[in-house]
């Protein structure tokens, strides 16, 4: 059976199809009072995630992913139709829009201060996300930072949390009362789940924050905390190659972006104790930006 949700993810709204059981469940534990039954409400995006027609219904099973009715990607097995969701979403967000200088990054705020973690994959920002928010700190987004052009301003886009690999077992073991969705195995990514943040994420979906730091983050095994100021130029152009939409923005991309660099605290930091990299966050990032 078809169902239709409407799901609030400001400054977003998706009319979400599906009749995959997997994708109904998991959608309702990951965003719980966001997710409402579509009524013919108005939304940015109109999305599906169905199971693949003809004999791929039988044989190896597959799940396809629609944007607007259409399909930017080949279909998945149907094990990763959820997964394939959230990947089509970020998709979605990165692909068309332009309203907001985009950087793949995770973003935090304490205090409404926030802070940029963008990283590549295999950095452990997403394990680090995931205890920030946890901890006392707010997600705004674990995948995407929309920054308002010309200023320091981050807007919040709250999904949940991506984890990947042996990060899964650290998170439910920190995390035990947790809404993990179901694993999604053998991606391209490896083994992969959504956690999704506690509540006062949640419930503070539509606060700004303004930026105070960007910090780059390396999970480093039996290494001690070491940290490294970044000079502007280096901070600038890391966040230049992080950024989805900067070629399309241009000199507003631009502008935004040195606009962010020249305002805030820009570090690279080693790390294998998640406590010590939330206290120096703490101590010298936000008390002091």
């Amino acid at each position: 059976m078809v169902s239709d949700f409407y799901l609030d993810l400001h400054p977003f709204s998706f009319k979400v199809t599906s009749s995959i059981p997997q994708v109904l469940t998991n959608l309702q534990t990951i965003y719980g009072k966001n997710l409402v039954k579509y009524d013919g409400q108005l939304c940015s995006y109109e999305l599906s995630v169905c199971k693949a027609s003809g004999v791929r219904r039988i044989i190896r099973p597959q799940a396809r992913f629609l944007c607007d009715q259409k399909e930017p990607f080949k279909p998945l097995s149907l094990q990763k139709s959820y997964a394939f969701l959230e990947w089509g979403m970020n998709w979605t967000i990165a692909a068309n829009e332009v309203q907001h200088v985009i950087i793949h990054s995770a973003v935090l705020a304490k205090d409404d201060k926030a802070i940029l973690f963008p990283a590549p994959p295999g950095s452990g920002k997403s394990t680090l996300t995931a205890y920030l928010a946890h901890n006392g700190w707010r997600l705004l987004s674990d995948e995407m930072a929309l920054i308002i052009p010309g200023t320091k301003t981050v807007v919040p886009f709250v999904r949940p949390i991506c984890l990947k690999n042996q990060s899964i077992d650290i998170a439910k073991n920190l995390f035990p009362d947790g809404q993990f969705s179901d694993i999604a195995k053998d991606t391209h990514k490896g083994d992969v789940i959504h956690l999704s943040p506690p509540q006062i994420s949640w419930d503070a979906g539509k606060e700004n924050a303004e930026l105070v730091g960007v910090v780059f983050p390396n999970y480093t095994a039996n290494t001690d905390l070491q940290i490294y100021q970044l000079d502007k130029r280096q901070a600038f152009m890391q966040l230049v190659d992080n950024a989805f939409n900067y070629s399309v923005l241009r000199g507003v991309g631009f502008s935004t972006l040195a606009n962010v660099i020249e305002g805030v605290k820009t570090f690279e930091i080693f790390h294998n104790e998640l406590a010590e990299v939330k206290d120096f966050l703490e101590e010298e990032v936000i008390t002091d930006g």
